[in-house]
């Protein structure tokens, strides 16, 4: 009899380590088909932007590649940038050289706008995705050689 109750002891011991198991699968919301919560900050930056009234700049990029950005007078925190297709808003991040430096983080997107030209980069791959971007008035710009 003792041995019965032992093995029942066992078995419940057993089943109660299963329980918290299941209980932090079930929790998982890409198994149950619920969507994961979407800080408004993401949803900001999946959201496609608005342009309307807003100042357009294309830009010509090595490889053939075209980039527009599209800005607004009242707010210089934000650009959208026309990439593939697609818009993109991006936010200003402060840098210490005077680059100008957007970024949407959702995406992976970095814009880096200098004098001389501007940049896309891929964040998440890692990669340049065009360089040597210049808008009309950038590529105009002629250099003259140093005199000395």
């Amino acid at each position: 009899m003792a041995g019965a109750a032992h093995a029942e002891v066992d078995h419940h011991a057993k089943a109660t380590e299963k329980k918290p198991a299941k209980a932090k699968k079930a929790a998982k919301p890409s198994e149950t088909g619920a969507a994961p919560a979407i800080s408004p900050a993401d949803k900001e930056e999946a959201d496609e932007p608005s342009v309307a009234d807003s100042a357009v700049t294309e830009f010509n990029c090595e490889l053939g590649n075209k980039i527009t950005i599209y800005t607004n007078a009242g707010d210089d925190g934000h650009i959208a940038l026309r990439w593939k297709k697609r818009l993109h808003r991006l936010t200003r991040v402060g840098t210490t050289t005077g680059a100008h430096r957007f970024e949407n983080k959702l995406y992976g997107l970095i814009w880096i706008g200098i004098p001389a030209k501007g940049m896309l980069l891929d964040s998440k791959q890692n990669r340049q995705l065009a360089n040597e971007c210049k808008s009309p008035e950038q590529a105009a710009v002629v250099h003259m050689p140093a005199q000395g």
